[in-house]
């Protein structure tokens, strides 16, 4: 930040070095002819476009973060891996998710018979990163569910919350700093647990302002919540 910040500056100070202009002022329009055009994709969008793949927010030192959590499937024999640098507390997670999808087979639609023959590979990029910590059972969840029903999650959307087996969303630490980083992010929504209504009032207003805001109280909502329609196959032509 401080770099392009800097690269602007300079490119003021020659203006004004040179005499052609002795006052600038900068406006979004501009950042483009000064900063050149953008280096990084949305990367969010192009990470859902598939399924299996859902978007938790994560507390770390520095402030929030987007964290972006992948499962795929393969032929196999029911093997749960997980991938990414876990902690203990986030395979665990991952493991209750994976139990509660299961319990959920018939609600969901999914044929039982796939995870007796199908490996499920839950994996969290940047895999450098050590992470851990009770708050990515409900992305977890979302996006086994997602890979499982072939139905994509919505890409305006992250969520952050730990699971218990009886399908509750229970409440997590950091709210002010992951709802800061979706909304720093694009985002226009944050799926919560219900019992972290009591944080609330901490969020700064710029950020409660750009994001509309789903309490969770059982792992279901998030399904109804976050889940896209599958497609509709188009209709067969006319003879």
């Amino acid at each position: 930040m401080e770099r392009e910040i800097g690269k602007a500056f300079r490119h003021v100070a020659v203006q004004i070095a040179e005499g052609s202009a002795s006052r600038v002022v900068l406006t979004t329009k501009d950042i483009t002819a000064v900063l050149g055009q953008p280096r990084f994709e949305n990367e969010i969008a192009m990470r859902t476009s598939v399924s299996g793949v859902a978007t938790g927010l994560a507390w770390t030192p520095v402030g929030g973060d987007i964290l972006f959590i992948e499962a795929t499937r393969t032929p196999g024999k029911g093997t749960l891996i997980l991938t990414g640098q876990l902690g203990d507390v986030m395979r665990e997670s991952a493991q209750a998710a994976m139990t509660l999808v299961k319990s959920r087979a018939a609600q969901l639609g999914i044929d039982p018979s796939v995870f007796e023959k199908s490996d499920i590979h839950v994996h969290v990029p940047a895999g450098a990163t050590p992470k851990d910590g009770p708050s990515a059972g409900v992305a977890i969840f979302t996006a086994l569910a997602s890979l499982l029903t072939d139905r994509t999650v919505r890409s305006d959307t992250a969520m952050t919350g730990e699971i218990s087996l009886r399908g509750l969303v229970l409440p997590v630490g950091g709210i002010k700093e992951k709802v800061v980083a979706a909304a720093a992010a694009g985002l226009a929504r944050v799926m919560l647990p219900a019992r972290n209504r009591r944080d609330f009032d901490e969020i700064p207003q710029g950020a409660r302002s750009k994001l509309e805001f789903v309490w969770l109280e059982r792992v279901d909502d998030a399904i109804t919540a976050v889940l896209e329609e599958p497609a509709k196959a188009a209709p067969a032509a006319a003879k």
